[in-house]
């Protein structure tokens, strides 16, 4: 394979990556929307684009396996490679995290309507916003946009664990609605999941562009050379 092939090849496979991230930007939409307005006709879209998201998520690590097996790429393009992989998997999972929202969204369409004291639009916005700056890095290789995405973590962090007491009480003050926090107590955990699902992505996008391992939000700001 040329040079010139194979950086076709990369283009081609980081093409085919953001296609299922889009794909997995919109499933979190939906399921939120679901919730949101209790429609099961968007539980249906969420079920039918997790099947494409994950036929899309085996095409890309074949074809990412196949570059490693026929190139044997170095420096700059091995850790593209890797870095490919390894978000796959992260975006992948983003859309489970929405199937997971979605099937929780059935289960309270069964139960009377009780709000919930926590902001769940808000926390799936900022968790989204993660998600999408995540990517940007990656479309653009840039590592600070990536790092930008690591401290906003902390916040969905915080939301979360809110929530988590928040509905801890309502579940012991108010037993007759229990079963609708408890799901909004699953849902708020699945976004910080999105969140964290997010952060890794960032974390890929700092190792390929700067060869830096910054697992466990331990920044490393100097600039790396391929």
């Amino acid at each position: 394979m040329t040079r010139i092939r194979f950086q076709q090849s990369l283009d081609e496979l980081k093409e085919k990556l953001l296609v299922m991230a889009g794909m997995a930007e919109q499933a979190i939409q939906r399921s939120v929307e679901a919730y949101r307005t209790r429609d099961l006709t968007i539980c249906d879209l969420v079920d039918h684009g997790e099947l494409a998201i994950n036929r899309l998520e085996r095409e890309v690590d074949q074809m990412a396996l196949d570059l490693l097996a026929m190139e044997q790429p170095m420096a700059v393009d091995l850790r593209f490679i890797l870095a490919v992989i390894k978000i796959n998997a992260d975006i992948e999972r983003v859309g489970d995290s929405a199937q997971s929202i979605s099937d929780r969204v059935r289960a309270l369409i069964e139960l009377p309507i009780a709000e919930m004291p926590i902001d769940i639009p808000r926390m799936a916005s900022l968790a989204e916003a993660m998600v999408r700056r995540a990517l940007q890095a990656f479309i653009e290789a840039d590592a600070s946009v990536a790092e930008s995405v690591l401290s906003m973590d902390d916040t969905v962090d915080r939301l979360n664990q809110a929530a988590y007491f928040t509905l801890l009480n309502v579940m012991k003050t108010q037993p007759d609605v229990a079963p609708q926090a408890l799901s909004a107590l699953v849902i708020s955990r699945t976004l910080e999941r999105v969140a964290d699902h997010a952060t890794n992505i960032a974390e890929d996008v700092i190792f390929w562009v700067r060869g830096a391992d910054v697992r466990h939000h331990s920044l490393i700001s100097e600039s790396h050379q391929p």
